[in-house]
């Protein structure tokens, strides 16, 4: 008995008396058709959602086998792309049931019942916005914005979002419907704003008042420490806001 992988799909080979049988027992080996690279340089940080941080893009850049334009043809005519990707920085192994940050992470849901990242197969899947289409040493990258991956993370397909079978009119969104306006006020000083490019200064407010700290954490004493492209941003937490103390380059 020997194990052989034939267009992506494992079998076991058992070679018998009159033949070769295989066993197809249906698991899939993919490969990553590309990777994405922003700011979000740390799982600390990143989007809990797409969509969420809408001013933050990243680049998406093709392996080299899948660098054929034919690839991409027309996608330009889609405003929005769904990625199916791999949580690549997870640590933990998938658990039946998961505490959501949603629910202060203390009540266990299923795992089928969140977008935990610790999941069987560590796949995620975002919607993000194709904002244009650039050529590169590399080829044909895509530019979008709104994704919640971490800079490096590898993408296993791209899809267009349709919208007349995508969005569906009075879907529930379960306990997530109670957190879709959690957001919190960011205070940043005059004299850090300097630092600044303009977008810099956009990007960093819309990610921390998505409030990045875990969720049973309270202590107005505490000072957080988030990577965002070469910047070390400290910022700690105070009655409903974040108040960033200081930003480094570095």
């Amino acid at each position: 008995m020997t194990k052989t992988v034939f267009c992506g799909i494992y079998y076991t080979v058992y070679i018998m008396k009159g033949g070769v049988v295989l066993e197809k027992n249906d698991a899939l080996l993919i490969e990553p058709i590309a990777y994405i690279k922003n700011g979000y340089k740390e799982k600390f940080g990143v989007p809990r959602q797409s969509g969420l941080a809408p001013s933050v893009k990243s680049v998406i850049e093709f392996c080299e086998r899948y660098r054929d334009e034919n690839c991409i043809r027309d996608i330009e005519q889609y405003s929005h792309l769904w990625l199916i990707w791999r949580f690549s920085k997870n640590e933990k192994q998938w658990s039946p049931t998961v505490r959501p940050p949603r629910l202060g992470g203390n009540k266990r849901v299923g795992v089928f019942a969140t977008r935990s990242p610790f999941r069987p197969n560590s796949l995620g899947l975002s919607c993000v916005v194709l904002e244009k289409i650039e050529d590169s040493k590399n080829g044909k990258i895509l530019i979008v914005s709104g994704g919640d991956l971490a800079d490096g993370t590898p993408i296993y397909d791209i899809k267009p979002y349709l919208p007349y079978v995508d969005s569906i009119e009075n879907a529930k969104g379960g306990f997530s419907e109670d957190h879709k306006n959690d957001f919190l006020k960011v205070e940043m000083p005059d004299e850090l704003k300097e630092k600044l490019t303009g977008r810099q200064i956009e990007n960093i407010t819309e990610l921390l008042s998505l409030d990045p700290r875990p969720s049973y954490q309270e202590d107005e004493e505490r000072i957080y420490g988030l990577s965002f492209e070469d910047l070390q941003i400290k910022f700690r937490y105070e009655e409903e806001k974040i108040i960033i103390v200081d930003i480094v380059r570095g």
